[in-house]
C-alpha cells in the first residue's frame, strides 16, 4: 500500500521494551507534569480501536480536592473490606501492599464506557453489548503506554465502588465506571513487577494461556 507506515527492527525492540516496562504505578514524587499532558495523552488514548467506530470511552479529569478526598475515603473503606475477606496470613500480606497513589498522584482520571452512545449505529454490539466496555479497556491501554513512553507512571485503582464513585463524580447514570487512574511522574522504577517484587504474586510463562483447538 503506496504511503504506508513501515516499523522497523530498532523499532519493534523499542516497542518491546515499551510494553516490558509499562507498569501499575503506585508510588510517584508530587511534582506535576508540565500543562497539556493529561490532554495530549486522552488525545492518544482516542486511536485506540472501538466497536462500530463508537468511541464510547468517556474521561473525567478529577481536579477538586473535595472530590478527590471522597474517592479517596472509598478506597478507604473498600480496602478494609478487601482485607477482612483474606485469611490472617494472606491478610497481613495484604496490609503491607501499596495499593492506591491517591495522596501522591498529581493528576487524576476517571474513564467510563457510555453504552448508550448512538455512535457506531450499534455495530458489533447486539450480541455482544460489552464490547462497549471492551474498547474503553483497549482506550486506557494506549493511555497508559503513552504515558510510560513520556517517563509517567499510571496505576489503575480498582478498589473503589463503582455507584460511589459515579455519584462523586456527578456523571450520567448510563455511565458504566471502568477505572480511576493515578498518573504522575514514579518514584521509582524496577523491571520486575511490584506484586512480585512483593512477593504477591508472580508472573507464569505464556505457555501457560494457550490453547489449540
Amino acid at each position: 500500500m503506496a504511503g504506508a507506515a513501515t516499523f522497523d527492527a530498532p523499532f519493534r525492540e523499542q516497542l518491546r521494551d515499551l510494553l516490558t516496562w509499562r507498569r501499575d504505578v503506585r508510588r510517584f514524587r508530587r511534582e506535576c507534569p508540565p500543562d497539556g499532558t493529561l490532554a495530549r495523552l486522552i488525545e492518544l488514548a482516542c486511536l485506540a480501536p472501538s466497536v462500530g467506530l463508537s468511541q464510547p470511552w468517556r474521561f473525567v479529569i478529577v481536579e477538586d480536592e473535595r472530590r478527590r478526598a471522597a474517592v479517596r475515603e472509598s478506597f478507604t473503606t473498600c480496602n478494609a473490606e478487601a482485607l477482612a475477606d483474606y485469611s490472617e496470613n494472606r491478610a497481613a500480606h495484604y496490609a503491607r501492599l501499596k495499593l492506591a497513589g491517591l495522596d501522591e498522584a498529581p493528576l487524576h482520571l476517571a474513564v467510563f464506557a457510555d453504552r448508550a452512545t448512538p455512535q457506531g449505529g450499534g455495530l458489533g454490539r447486539r450480541t455482544m453489548p460489552e464490547m462497549a466496555e471492551y474498547s474503553v479497556v483497549a482506550a486506557v491501554h494506549t493511555i497508559w503506554l503513552a504515558a510510560r513512553a513520556e517517563g509517567l507512571g499510571m496505576g489503575w485503582v480498582s478498589i473503589l465502588d463503582p455507584a460511589r464513585v459515579k455519584a462523586i463524580l456527578d456523571v450520567p447514570e448510563a455511565w458504566r465506571f471502568i477505572g480511576y487512574f493515578c498518573l504522575g511522574f514514579p518514584e521509582e522504577e524496577h523491571v520486575q513487577r511490584d506484586l512480585e517484587r512483593a512477593g504477591w504474586e508472580r508472573r507464569r510463562p505464556v505457555s501457560g494461556f494457550v490453547l489449540r483447538r
